[in-house]
């Protein structure tokens, strides 16, 4: 089984939102549904910018943790250099 750290921003240098999870694609999901209440859909974050898979959810609550105490400007460039056009993910996940 795999795990997931991942990022939904609201758009390109807009608010970004950071979860882990181990169903990447239903979370996606819900985030673009607004499905579950919450910052990620008070803030419009909906699209999925940009994520990382692990091999356990220790490792993976680890990342995340690690992730929301960096700087803004660190976590823009971490998403800038493996997704530079902010495209949505969502649609490449085999749903």
């Amino acid at each position: 089984m795999a795990f997931y750290v991942y990022i939904v921003a609201s758009a390109r240098n807009g608010t970004i939102y950071i979860g882990s999870t181990d169903d990447l694609a239903q979370r996606a999901w819900q985030h673009k549904s607004k499905g579950i209440a919450g910052f990620a859909a008070q803030h419009g974050c909906t699209d999925l910018v940009w994520y990382e898979v692990h091999d356990s959810r220790e490792t993976a609550f680890r990342r995340e943790r690690q992730l929301k105490e960096w700087r803004r400007s660190w976590k823009l460039l971490l998403i800038e250099q493996a997704n530079p056009t902010w495209a949505d993910l969502y649609e490449t996940l085999n749903n």
